[in-house]
């Protein structure tokens, strides 16, 4: 026997079940109760039903019933483009913040195997410091020098009055006008990496006493 289809069939409320009942009574006795389903959806409100998906309810969320009545399962409508768009948003924003956890987690594992401790932390920190202090000072003074070599060289230049020493000592003044340049920019530079180590250091301390605090004190010594 063929399958009966009984869709885009408004039902009355109560009415559906029982007249897909009769409709599909020579279908029950050559099917295994077991195996047998109707398939129902909503359509304006009424329920559209048949042993097999009627086409009324293609696009639309649908229940898979038992003969007797029993949903057995609801299947929900097809998403929208707009719905599947806003999906795969909501999936790419958790990847890219489950990634950001796993990039924290490493960052946090190796502070805490850098650091035997705070004092140790802030042991590291003031020999970073003192280094970054004995370049910058020699920078200083190696401008001071160059300053000053030039100041000697113009007084020497307003007091001769010969034009080949004058012309001369010109030139070295524009060289050591491009000397100090250059030295103050390098002077410059470390200047903002002492600022960078300051600010690398401050963050690790504050991130080392999170992590210690949570783990509920410091890290033994290794």
């Amino acid at each position: 026997m063929g399958s009966l289809r009984v869709e885009s069939f408004p039902l009355r409320p109560g009415a559906g079940l029982l007249l897909v009942a009769v409709l599909l009574g020579g279908e029950a006795a050559a099917q295994p109760p077991a195996t047998r389903s109707i398939y129902c959806c909503d359509v304006g409100g009424q329920p559209i039903c048949g042993d097999i998906l009627p086409a009324a309810c293609y696009g639309r969320a649908y229940r898979e019933l038992s003969p007797s009545g029993v949903v057995r399962r609801t299947v929900p409508a097809p998403l929208t483009a707009d719905e599947l768009s806003r999906r795969a948003e909501l999936e790419r924003q958790r990847r890219a913040e489950e990634a950001e956890r796993q990039r924290q987690q490493r960052l946090d594992q190796a502070l805490l195997e850098t650091y035997r401790s705070l004092d140790d932390l802030e042991r590291r920190r003031d020999r970073e410091l003192r280094d970054v202090e004995r370049t910058l000072e020699a920078l200083r003074e190696r401008e001071a020098a160059l300053v000053e070599r030039q100041r000697a060289l113009i007084q020497d230049a307003t007091r001769t009055d010969k034009s080949d020493v004058a012309a001369s000592l010109e030139r070295d003044i524009r060289t050591l006008d491009s000397e100090i340049v250059a030295q103050r920019g390098v002077l410059e530079a470390k200047t903002r990496e002492r600022a960078a180590v300051l600010e690398r250091f401050a963050e690790d301390r504050r991130r080392y006493l999170e992590l210690t605090a949570e783990d509920g004190g410091m890290p033994s010594s290794r």
